[in-house]
């Protein structure tokens, strides 16, 4: 398990999603212009780094082109579980060091996981019991999932703004719209990227 500084650690998640969105590695140019690295030599100098530390590897790539493949088994696919949110009634969020794994498309910096609460949001697929894979953002678009902090307190719903305020949506017809006043001390945790289903 490795733990990566910040600009090698993103410099890892692009050639992981890359890969995973095309079935295939970058090749060192593909990357230069994904992450806006303007020298060849950068390139070089982080997977050389990388290699020494056993995440990378060079491969022949796309077209016979240099290209670099992740070394999985030398990862931590792993995010925080920080703890329980509720998809019924506002739930404080509490911290918790365990970590719990995940796919690896979603390993990136800021990422974390919430196990959810209640059947508020059962008609988006969202069960209690499921675990949430949460981006963190303060800002989100119309309709998104999202982590809302509601006078210190967090739910899972769908975001609404609107004129006089905000709307949060559940997507069950047995709970009732959490209506946030500009009074209210309202911020956003996160949107839901993925969530994550353990049968029994």
């Amino acid at each position: 398990m490795k733990t990566l500084s910040p600009k090698k650690q993103r410099f890892v998640d692009f050639i992981r999603s890359f890969t995973y969105n095309q079935n295939r590695p970058p090749t060192f140019v593909e990357i230069m212009d994904g992450l806006r690295i303007r020298s060849l030599g950068t390139i070089n100098w982080y997977v050389n780094e990388l290699e020494k530390e056993g995440i990378l590897k060079r491969m022949k790539g796309h077209n016979g082109k240099r290209a670099l493949s992740i070394l999985e088994q030398h990862m931590d696919n792993s995010l925080p579980l920080l703890g329980l949110i509720t998809a019924g009634y506002p739930l404080e969020v509490y911290e918790d060091k365990e970590n719990i794994e995940v796919p690896p498309n979603f390993m990136h910096a800021g990422n974390y996981v919430l196990k959810v609460v209640g059947n508020s949001m059962i008609e988006d697929n969202i069960q209690d019991g499921d675990y949430v894979i949460i981006q963190r953002v303060q800002t989100a678009e119309t309709g998104q999932t999202i982590v809302a902090y509601v006078n210190d307190e967090a739910t899972l719903k769908r975001y609404y703004p609107k004129k006089n305020g905000i709307e949060l949506h559940p997507r069950n017809p047995d709970y009732s719209i959490i209506h946030v006043s500009p009074y209210d001390d309202f911020k956003i945790g996160g949107i839901v990227l993925g969530l994550m289903r353990q049968y029994s």
